[in-house]
């Protein structure tokens, strides 16, 4: 029996809400496809207009830290959350019922390779488009 992959919704903003919604009210608990998920919830200070912007991420842990990639499913751009974070490099994760603040930073070369490869649908992501995905380590502010 094959299990199907998740798809994409037609309606981002909208499935981010409903998430972002059941993720607080159960304290990081999800159902459905997302129950074994490791997912985080990501909020950044817009680039341009400076407002919070929550949006739901895959992660994985590296010791204190969390690794990301800023795939948008493989779009051909960095997602706008990535583009937040390079303009305003700090953010708030919730994982869990857990929440603090977090300092980002884009890794490099064999780093990025090691960090890479602990997101198992990394390599995925980056054969869906051409430009390089960033991997990004969220370090828990001190």
């Amino acid at each position: 029996m094959s299990q199907e992959k998740p798809q994409i919704p037609p309606d981002m903003k909208e499935w981010n809400r409903k998430v972002i919604e059941e993720f607080r009210a159960n304290r990081g608990q999800l159902s459905g496809q997302l129950a074994k998920s490791k997912v985080m919830l990501l909020t950044t200070k817009g680039a341009r207009t400076g407002q919070d912007r929550t949006v739901v991420i895959g992660y994985r842990p590296a010791g204190n830290s969390y690794v990301v990639i800023a795939s948008a499913n493989g779009a051909p751009s960095d997602p706008a959350w990535y583009r937040n974070l390079q303009a305003h490099p700090h953010a708030t994760a919730e994982v869990g019922d857990k929440k603090f603040h977090v300092h980002p930073r884009t890794t490099e070369g064999e780093e990025r390779d090691r960090m890479g490869a602990l997101v198992d649908f990394f390599e995925g992501e980056q054969k869906k488009t051409s430009r390089k995905i960033p991997v990004v380590v969220l370090e828990p502010a001190k």
